[in-house]
């Protein structure tokens, strides 16, 4: 019974981090192709600048790249997290609890480092409103996808 009453809960939880990581994948891309524009333009017999970083981005600061990347990779990997968990939802047996707990493990591990790196932006301050949009969804999804592996896991542990 208390293991019926956690898939609702589950499968909130995994529509909510589906959103908000396709809404990080959105934000980043744009920020990504901000970067590749309008970043460094180096001709032919021109020599690097003295401090030159291969991911250097215009907007924000010296932290806003690492994070970019990061929560990148971290909003593809939870995206396909959700597609094992829509299979653990869809079947809601022990049979399938290993593979959506991996793969929402390994994407709440993603996300944490690309939290750190929003909370190392902040720290820094100079940032537009989508990289804080994108740092508050990170910090949130840190949190939600914690509460659906939790979730998942104490309804396979009551059967």
């Amino acid at each position: 019974m208390a293991s019926e009453q956690m898939k609702p809960v589950a499968s909130l939880l995994l529509v909510l981090n589906f959103c908000m990581y396709v809404v990080v994948l959105g934000i980043g891309g744009w920020a990504m192709n901000f970067a590749i524009d309008n970043g460094f333009v180096i001709g032919p017999g021109m020599n690097l600048p003295a401090h030159f970083s291969p991911i250097y981005f215009p907007i924000g600061n010296a932290a806003t790249g690492f994070f970019v990347v990061f929560a990148l990779i971290a909003g593809v990997v939870g995206v396909a997290s959700v597609l094992s968990g829509l299979n653990h939802i869809r079947h809601w047996n022990i049979d399938s609890l290993p593979s959506a707990a991996s793969a929402a493990t390994i994407a709440w591990s993603l996300t944490v480092l690309a939290m750190g790196f929003a909370w190392k932006e902040i720290e820094l301050n100079y940032r537009n409103s989508k990289l804080k949009t994108m740092e508050a969804f990170m910090i949130i999804l840190s949190f939600t996808q914690l509460v659906y592996i939790a979730a998942i896991h104490g309804a396979s542990s009551r059967r």
